[in-house]
């Protein structure tokens, strides 16, 4: 007999080619959208050039509420105007960058002494006449010339940062401490990240139980807390806070690459990425962001005043008729490759044009890129804290010009995760606290820059486009 042959039967379900495309569509379809509802920037595919992220660095309480009121954008989340190179060969670049020593050689001699105020307090003529230090026998003021009041354990522990510093700065408890996300797993290695705060500010961590009271040397997640006795400086906490902004190479004499971050800013990249992309592949000596609005700094000036972002307006006209009268002009296309009149740290942000935006800055900690801070710190504290309003003056009278990264918008906002400001206080919580209400805005008029008299018509003609000469 005949042996009887089995056959295996095709399911009829796969027998019709129409119906297994129709589910292999469905499957997909289905997995894609998953992936798109958990994916925390809503991308598809879309590879981290920052990868290993490492686990959650540090564990708030519930009621810190670090992640509260993020300012949202609407940029397009997965197109990234920026490039990375690979983590590791980045790393390991500026491991090598950071051990050469020798190639970052302060080139800048301060003058030493003391004075009433910590930055000297100097006059215009005095300031400007350290705008050129093309001889290096001039002793350039620059601050400390008062006491940092900070302790000794967090002096030696500045020191000792020798590679990439991270520095930020809360006084007045007007922001949150925030971890960066993203980093890298041999970040930490050659980068150390300093944040300033004041007694009212340590008080709120107190009150949070961020850090215990017992211990002098206080650590939140990567972020080491420096206090400063802020009241042996200046009595406006954003003046104080001017200090490790411009001033950090004086703060950190070791270090060769720093990042400043204004504290209602998350990073969201790893810095030595940041570092690399924007200033060692650019060759550039500092790199800060454009101005979102403005392009030139009288209209910084004129938003200022008129939203009484810093309350003395007769200061503020003094200051820009002080520069109108020595030579401030608006931006033009001959002032390329400046982008704008501003720089780059805020109103909340970063800028490049002839007003920037001075929320996060990334700079070479040595060489020509001191000759712009230095000065622009003395016009800080000579005028008021509002950093954008002299930058453009200070850029372009100081000699030697320096190379600036000044990067889009658009490059800051995929770096950086924006918060609101600290609304209610620590202490308006506690019993028995009085909570003051908000005073009401008073808006400067017209006037203040408008007058035939003033020394910035011409600016403000040529700015409009409206000048005949």
């Amino acid at each position: 007999m005949g042996k009887a042959t089995t056959t295996t039967r095709t399911p009829p379900f796969c027998q019709s080619k129409f119906l297994c495309l129709s589910l292999l569509y469905l499957f997909t379809a289905l997995f894609l959208a998953f992936y798109h509802k958990v994916s925390p920037n809503n991308c598809l595919f879309r590879s981290s050039p920052f990868d290993p992220i490492q686990s959650p660095l540090f564990h708030y309480p519930p009621s810190y509420g670090e992640h509260k009121y993020a300012i949202t954008t609407h940029r397009n989340s997965c197109s990234s105007p920026v490039m990375f190179s690979g983590y590791r060969e980045v790393a390991e670049e500026l491991h090598n960058l950071c051990k050469n020593s020798s190639a970052f050689v302060p080139d800048l001699k301060y003058l030493q002494g003391k004075r009433d105020t910590f930055g000297g307090n100097f006059s215009f003529k005095e300031r400007i006449s350290y705008f050129n230090d093309t001889k290096n026998d001039i002793n350039v003021p620059c601050g400390f010339l008062k006491e940092f009041p900070v302790g000794d354990s967090d002096r030696i522990a500045m020191e000792s940062c020798n590679g990439v510093v991270v520095a930020s700065a809360i006084f007045n408890d007007h922001d949150k401490i925030r971890q960066p996300v993203g980093l890298g797993s041999k970040t930490l290695e050659i980068t150390c990240f300093f944040v300033f705060i004041d007694d009212i500010t340590l008080q709120g961590l107190y009150y949070h139980k961020l850090i215990p009271q017992s211990s002098p040397d206080y650590k939140v997640g990567v972020w080491r807390i420096v206090k400063v006795f802020s009241d042996e400086l200046y009595g406006n906490p954003a003046m104080n806070g001017v200090i490790p902004k411009y001033l950090v190479h004086r703060l950190f004499p070791n270090s060769k690459f720093s990042i400043w971050i204004d504290a209602k800013l998350q990073l969201t990249v790893d810095p030595l990425l940041l570092i690399h992309s924007l200033v060692v592949s650019k060759n550039a000596d500092m790199a800060i962001s454009k101005h979102p609005y403005y392009v030139h700094t009288m209209e910084e000036a004129m938003a200022t005043a008129r939203w009484r972002k810093w309350s003395d307006i007769n200061s503020l006209t003094r200051q820009m008729e002080t520069y109108c009268e020595n030579g401030l002009q608006p931006w033009t296309i001959d002032k390329h490759p400046y982008t704008t009149g501003f720089t780059l740290i805020n109103p909340d942000r970063l800028a490049s044009h002839t007003c920037p935006w001075w929320c996060i800055d990334l700079e070479r900690t040595w060489t020509e890129k001191q000759s712009l801070l230095v000065p622009l710190f003395n016009e800080l504290e000579a005028f008021n804290p509002r950093d954008q309003l002299g930058f453009a003056f200070v850029r372009d009278k100081m000699n030697p010009k320096l190379k600036l990264n000044m990067f889009e918008v658009e490059v800051f906002e995929k770096i950086v995760v924006e918060y609101r400001h600290n609304l209610k206080k620590i202490g308006d919580n506690r019993a028995g606290s009085v909570r003051v209400g908000p005073k009401r805005t008073k808006r400067a008029s017209h006037g203040h820059f408008f007058l035939n008299e003033s020394r910035c018509q011409n600016y403000l003609l040529t700015m409009w486009g409206e000048s005949h000469s």
